[in-house]
């Protein structure tokens, strides 16, 4: 007895129910046909570790998932949509996807509004910077006023002194020795 011996006969062609083709049928003619489950062997179709179409691994033949009422006649007409939109509509639970979708959405307003919040908080910094620069613009310009009339001050009162020295040099000596001048910082 041979090691590889194969127990999948070839199954025959199923005609398709022609309710909505989403296709063009002249182009795809040889999908217009589906072949079936292959037909169950008899119990003890296991030889050396391999397994049959009666093993339970098989996804359909031990399960009774498919409609054994019509998938014996070889010309029986299956429509594939119902049976995996059946197939989708038991396996398939929304719940979690609507849960996900929910705390998606919820997620996606508080991100909403802490961006919002952000460009609020960003937009018054802009304001109190703008409103800074212009103080501190003031205030240097100020400085430099102030700088400004303080030099022609000191300008004005060294030439005031050479002119006292000049015309007044005796008294100048007595008021510098009375009063010393103050030193430079």
């Amino acid at each position: 007895m041979s090691a590889h011996q194969s127990y999948y006969p070839t199954a025959l062609p199923i005609n398709m129910s022609t309710k909505s083709p989403c296709y063009n049928t002249a182009h795809h003619a040889s999908y217009s046909q589906v072949s079936m489950s292959p037909p169950e062997v008899s119990g003890s179709a296991t030889t050396s570790g391999m397994h049959s179409a009666t093993s339970s691994s098989y996804a359909g033949s031990a399960s009774g998932e498919y409609d054994s009422s019509g998938s014996s006649a070889a010309g029986s007409s299956v429509d594939l949509v119902e049976l995996l939109n059946d197939r989708m509509t038991g396996a398939f639970d929304p719940l979690p996807l609507d849960r996900g979708l929910a705390k998606q959405a919820q997620t996606s307003g508080e991100l909403n509004a802490k961006h919002r919040e952000l460009m609020e908080l960003q937009a018054l910094a802009q304001r109190r910077l703008a409103s800074t620069r212009a103080n501190f613009a003031d205030g240097m310009k100020a400085a430099k006023d102030v700088k400004k009339d303080l030099d022609w001050t000191q300008k004005r009162v060294s030439a005031l002194k050479t002119k006292a020295e000049r015309k007044y040099p005796a008294e100048y000596k007595t008021a510098n020795s009375r009063y010393p001048a103050i030193a430079d910082y």
